[in-house]
């Protein structure tokens, strides 16, 4: 509904726009590669008359319209690919329920003296992300200390359940497109200038945060998960209470799922910006660049929306539970307003 919006405010204010006008010069500084437009031919004549051209062409504006389209719909196609990939990482924590529920619990392995250093314990965290994010020892930890916390007389909570309605609500703020991702939107395309290669470099951004952000969220579910094996309060009655915020930047969880919006969205229109070109100037275009640039472009996409929806992200959903105050929105909406 958003890009309708953006898009019929274009078609309402085409004629406003065209009447924008630059020196030529900054026209062509600003092209993203260097190659004659037939648009220029048909410029505005009031432009014409300052000996300036239009910032943007009614040809450019079509184009633009097509590209919007092309967002929204690579935007929501990764958006149910996030859902899809997100719950079957969830499935593996159901088969896990199920078996602590049975009364089939393994006990955590005690970590080696050579684990304990910070150092060596960031570059486990690093490498976990990619093949084993939340390990079922770390679950049932992590799991246990939940339950102890809130509700110490059913130990057969459904913790699955409640963590697939936690990722629910989580993925409701990360599909959407808040006013600061348009502004990054519009700030890329006024620097995609030639011979600066821009969107090359650009597709590392949502790479390096990921990395970043699951290392982060790694090492802070394996330090809790330690901390609760470790608490021997247990014994007393009184579970382990440490809140987790205190591990996260500036004690506030959700500047992480800022950057996972923030990751997902600039993903999204990497992806669409190569489809665009792609079908509209073709793969050997200018705009394009040469294949060098382009195929590690789609790669690095194909990477960050894999590893961030099925790792970073449920991640992220249960190590925010731990410790704190009990997330009343995944119980169902109508008990969060109650």
């Amino acid at each position: 509904m958003i890009l309708g919006f953006i898009s019929f405010l274009l078609s309402v204010c085409q004629n406003l726009i065209n009447r924008i006008c630059i020196p030529e010069s900054a026209a062509r500084i600003m092209l993203p590669c260097i190659e004659e437009s037939k648009a220029r031919e048909d410029a505005a004549k009031l432009c014409k008359r300052k000996g300036e051209v239009p910032m943007l062409s009614e040809e450019a504006l079509h184009q633009l319209h097509i590209f919007i389209f092309v967002l929204g719909v690579v935007h929501v196609l990764f958006c149910v690919t996030t859902l899809l990939l997100g719950g079957a990482k969830m499935r593996t924590w159901n088969k896990w329920e199920k078996e602590i529920q049975q009364g089939r619990l393994n006990e955590r392995e005690k970590r080696p003296g050579w684990m304990k250093p910070s150092a060596v314990r960031w570059i486990i965290a690093f490498f976990k992300q990619f093949y084993n994010s939340v390990g079922k020892p770390d679950y049932q930890v992590l799991r246990s200390a939940f339950v102890l916390r809130h509700y110490p007389n059913r130990p057969d909570f459904d913790f699955h359940k409640y963590m697939v309605r936690a990722l629910e609500h989580d993925f409701k703020e990360v599909v959407g497109i808040s006013w600061y991702l348009w502004l990054f939107v519009i700030v890329f395309l006024l620097l995609n200038i030639n011979g600066w290669h821009t969107y090359f470099w650009l597709s590392f951004l949502p790479l390096i945060l990921l990395l970043i952000v699951g290392t982060k969220l790694e090492y802070i579910s394996t330090r809790l998960a330690q901390e609760a094996a470790d608490c021997s309060d247990e014994a007393s009655g009184n579970p382990w209470t440490k809140p987790c915020k205190e591990h996260f930047w500036f004690s506030h969880p959700r500047a992480v799922l800022h950057l996972i919006h923030f990751i997902l969205f600039q993903n999204s229109f990497e992806m669409a910006f190569f489809f665009w070109v792609l079908a509209t100037y073709g793969f050997d275009s200018c705009i394009m660049e040469n294949r060098s640039y382009a195929l590690p472009r789609l790669a690095i996409g194909i990477i960050v929306q894999v590893l961030c929806s099925y790792s970073t992200l449920p991640l992220y959903a249960i190590v925010t539970h731990m410790g704190g105050d009990i997330k009343l929105q995944a119980f169902g909406e109508h008990v969060h307003v109650s």
